[in-house]
């Protein structure tokens, strides 16, 4: 999808203040192997099965892709508050469609409860995501939402905004759901369940076989978590090979992308057979490289995204071009839920520490219209009784 079919989606309920962003404030520029030492220091027991793990990763799958449970936020909260309240929505990247489809959540959820959202797009740099939140603060908003721009490369900035006495929300800004950093909560799924489902499906779909590259952006922690915990998954597999690790911005895969393809096809033949990344852009920018290849676009090499199932993603699976499967967030869920929270933090009152489940979807299950994730829980019923609306 183009940036400006991307921008007139999000555009819909919100205003949107673009900052200049300086491309020397990007990090992760070299690719390569990444997370090594991470993923050796950190203990991913809780994800990884005992026993036969090909049997265990289909059952993974299987029970994922018919799940109908942890879409239900609780029930009580707090009744809307600060009629006309002011959010600052500051995303790291409007082209990458989770940020994106959070917006598109924000302005339904806020319309409902009686708020405006301004919306700030930091370009995909650390000092683009600077400015943005820089230009947040000084609108003076009641609160001020990030989507996906990192909490500690922004420390500074968030300090700055909460010294101002305006509180900051996350969606994807920590490794972790619920609060940290100084933000009030990070709204995510679980990032170690995302990394399990899209490596199990790896694991059970090539019946212990696969022989994959991991893309990364290590300019994000949650997407050095995702990457570590995918490939201590799949080493976990006798059968399974991890070519590489690759650390590439997200916000420069269609420039990076197809030259890095034709290297891994060059330097592993037919040895890649899946390719995992921690967000669905990768695919977007693979796929010219895969198709220039001869390759066919139901694979080898398989894509499974590790996040953000947004709609490139889902059209993607529906027409079997260059992407297998996505474990993609309930956004437009985790949208509202981040209006609770603010509502929640402006009367006083605990956030809830709901964590939604990701949705593994491939095309055995993948939505024939809509353009994300949206499972049919009722959660806008829920919220909208909580609010009084």
């Amino acid at each position: 999808m183009h940036l400006k079919k991307r921008l007139g989606i999000v555009a819909v309920g919100l205003t949107i203040l673009t900052v200049s962003a300086c491309s020397s404030g990007t990090v992760g520029e070299a690719e390569g192997s990444t997370g090594d030492a991470t993923a050796a220091s950190t203990d991913y027991s809780s994800i990884i099965p005992s026993g036969d793990i090909v049997a265990a990763s289909k059952e993974i799958v299987e029970t994922s892709l018919t799940a109908s449970e942890g879409f239900t936020p609780p029930s009580t909260g707090a009744e809307a508050q600060k009629p006309g309240a002011k959010i600052a929505y500051v995303a790291a990247d409007l082209t990458d469609g989770g940020p994106n489809g959070v917006g598109v959540g924000l302005a339904e959820a806020a319309a409902v409860i009686g708020w405006t959202v301004d919306v700030y797009d930091g370009q995909g740099t650390a000092q683009g995501h600077t400015d943005a939140i820089n230009n947040a603060i000084a609108s003076i908003p009641d609160a001020i939402i990030l989507g996906s721009v990192d909490a500690i490369e922004q420390a500074s900035t968030i300090k700055a905004a909460t010294a101002a006495g305006i509180p900051v929300f996350g969606w994807h800004s920590n490794a972790e759901p619920g609060p940290g950093e100084g933000l009030e909560t990070n709204i995510s799924t679980d990032p170690l369940q995302v990394a399990q489902l899209a490596a199990a499906y790896a694991v059970a779909d090539s019946d212990g076989t696969a022989g994959a590259v991991i893309f990364t952006d290590s300019q994000y922690a949650v997407a050095i978590a995702k990457s570590d915990a995918m490939k201590a998954y799949l080493e976990a597999c006798t059968g399974c090979s991890v070519l590489s690790v690759e650390d590439s911005p997200i916000s420069a895969t269609a420039q990076r992308m197809p030259g890095l393809i034709s290297s891994l096809l060059q330097e592993n033949g037919d040895k890649l057979t899946y390719l995992l990344g921690i967000n669905g852009n990768y695919f977007t920018g693979a796929a010219p490289a895969l198709q220039s290849a001869g390759k066919d676009p139901a694979g080898p090499p398989n894509g499974i995204a590790a996040g953000n199932g947004d709609a490139a993603e889902l059209q993607r699976i529906r027409t079997g071009q260059y992407q297998k499967a996505t474990v993609a967030e309930p956004l437009y869920l985790q949208a509202w839920q981040l209006i609770d929270a603010v509502n929640d933090s402006l009367a006083g009152t605990e956030i809830p520490d709901f964590v939604a489940a990701p949705g593994l979807i491939d095309a055995s299950n993948v939505p024939q219209t809509g353009d994300v994730f949206d499972p049919e829980s009722g959660y806008r019923d829920v919220y909208r009784e909580i609010w009084g609306k």
